[in-house]
């Protein structure tokens, strides 16, 4: 079996440890990691969560197709599917509701001290990650597989060669709803 870090130096490693920790430091101060926002986004009474979120998609977004467009990274599209895309996030939500942390805000919690986080979160990724090997060779055989609908990417099926004609239309209208929520006061 072919190492998988065989090809990552220690420069790398540090570098995705120190973005990580930013990444947590972040998902801290946003708010994002404290039970009570989490379940107010939920009922529809804070959106600090939706903000979060949208100003990370819009930050990613332009971030990786700039770094794709200076050469310093490739994007590798992977095959999808219904049946790999459609019960992640259908347990990714029950989870969610139930605990009120999803696995990037628990860890957030656990580092404030929120027990309820690190037992039901991340002893809980522990062992959904566990029981999702074990169940791996039988999903992939009758599940995993069901309703393939290829690599493409919406670039790629609106058959747009120059990727900024979508992207900054997207990240203007999600800037706008950003605006709309804090003009609104939420």
């Amino acid at each position: 079996m072919e190492n998988i870090f065989a090809h990552q130096s220690g420069k790398q490693y540090i570098f995705g440890l120190l973005i990580g920790f930013a990444f947590g430091f972040l998902l801290q101060k946003g708010g994002v990691c404290d039970y009570e926002v989490i379940m107010r986004q939920l009922l529809l009474e804070d959106f600090t969560v939706v903000k979060v979120i949208l100003t990370a998609i819009v930050t990613g977004m332009i971030g990786i197709y700039a770094m794709r467009a200076a050469g310093w990274v490739q994007l590798h599209k992977k095959s999808g599917s219904l049946g790999s895309t459609l019960p992640g996030p259908l347990l990714f939500g029950v989870g969610f509701a139930l605990l009120g942390y999803c696995p990037g805000t628990s860890v957030g919690a656990v580092g404030h001290g929120a027990l309820d986080a690190l037992i039901g979160g991340v002893i809980g990724i522990m062992i959904g990650a566990a029981l999702y090997a074990a169940v791996y060779p039988k999903l992939e055989k009758n599940v995993l597989h069901v309703g393939e609908f290829g690599d493409k990417t919406l670039i790629d099926l609106l058959g747009i060669e120059n990727v900024w004609l979508v992207i900054v239309p997207a990240a203007l209208v999600m800037v706008g709803f950003l605006f709309g929520l804090e003009r609104m006061g939420w």
